[in-house]
């Protein structure tokens, strides 16, 4: 089994087919585009494939080290995944050719109109060990 990252973009991939903002959708389809996604995360707990999803606010801040003391924070200017990453889910299967298929089914979620989205999600899996460095 291998993990995979299944990222979810407010934009800067390719063009959704349904590409109407979520912001512009109405009750009824954010609440059948949440159900989408829980549903087919139950489905995939019943194989054994699901590891956990969240979805992100659009709130953020940077952080780092800077000495002792208090470390400086912003909330902003922001890299690409503040306003990018929506959300995110772990799955855990046999197969890259495994997390694409599953991929290409979340993509399907329902968007306005109740239409599938067709979105374009961000396959990236585990890193299993440390990279090999060569000289």
């Amino acid at each position: 089994m291998a993990k995979y990252l299944l990222l979810k973009h407010y934009s800067g991939a390719p063009a959704a087919a349904n590409d109407v903002p979520m912001e512009r959708w109405t009750p009824d389809e954010v609440t059948a585009h949440v159900r989408f996604m829980e549903d087919f995360a139950a489905r995939l707990e019943t194989t054994g494939e699901y590891v956990d999803s969240q979805a992100l606010s659009p709130d953020g801040m940077w952080v780092r080290y800077d000495g002792e003391g208090r470390p400086p924070v912003t909330d902003g200017p922001f890299p690409e995944t503040k306003d990018l990453i929506a959300g995110w889910m772990v799955i855990d299967v046999e197969t890259q050719e495994r997390a694409v298929e599953l991929a290409g089914e979340l993509s399907a979620a329902p968007g306005a109109g109740g239409r599938p989205i067709h979105e374009w999600l961000e396959v990236r899996p585990f890193l299993t060990g440390p990279p090999t460095i060569t000289e």
